[in-house]
């Protein structure tokens, strides 16, 4: 009579054991300033899916799309 109420809770454990759901990874890692540079916020909301902020040689920092390039035109 016993084994017939462990059936239950050994069906739901087996049930449940698989429900575990890994957390969402962020589509880029974090930004690292060059050596020598000094790293700064942005100053305006990305322009577009896809931006990161990151740092040109010329103009400093800025949203740039690997598919469209530099926001604002930079080259």
């Amino acid at each position: 009579m016993k084994s017939l109420l462990l059936i239950p809770v050994i069906a739901g454990t087996l049930a449940l054991s698989g429900c575990i759901v890994q957390p969402v990874q962020p589509v880029h890692p974090a930004y690292v300033a060059p050596p020598g540079v000094v790293y700064v916020a942005p100053t305006y909301v990305s322009p577009g899916p896809g931006y990161v902020w990151a740092y040109h040689e010329h103009y400093g920092w800025g949203w740039r799309h690997p598919q469209y390039g530099w926001h604002r035109g930079w080259r």
